[in-house]
């Protein structure tokens, strides 16, 4: 059975790692940008859906648990 506390773990560790890594593929991808390679957009743009799969994942894996 899934309790409080595995569903407020899940929540700060989807919103701490998601954030960590949407905002490092937003950083990087502007930056290339910023710098003349327009290559960093593919970088910039799915940096949001890609933290948030993240959180996918990880709800999925506690999904499984119940």
């Amino acid at each position: 059975m899934v309790t409080r506390e595995d569903i407020l773990v899940l929540g700060l560790t989807a919103g701490v790692v998601g954030s960590l890594v949407g905002g490092l593929m937003l950083y990087a991808g502007l930056a290339l940008v910023l710098a003349g390679n327009h290559a960093g957009w593919a970088l910039a743009l799915p940096a949001a859906p890609a933290g948030g799969g993240l959180g996918l994942l990880l709800a999925r894996k506690l999904a499984r648990k119940a």
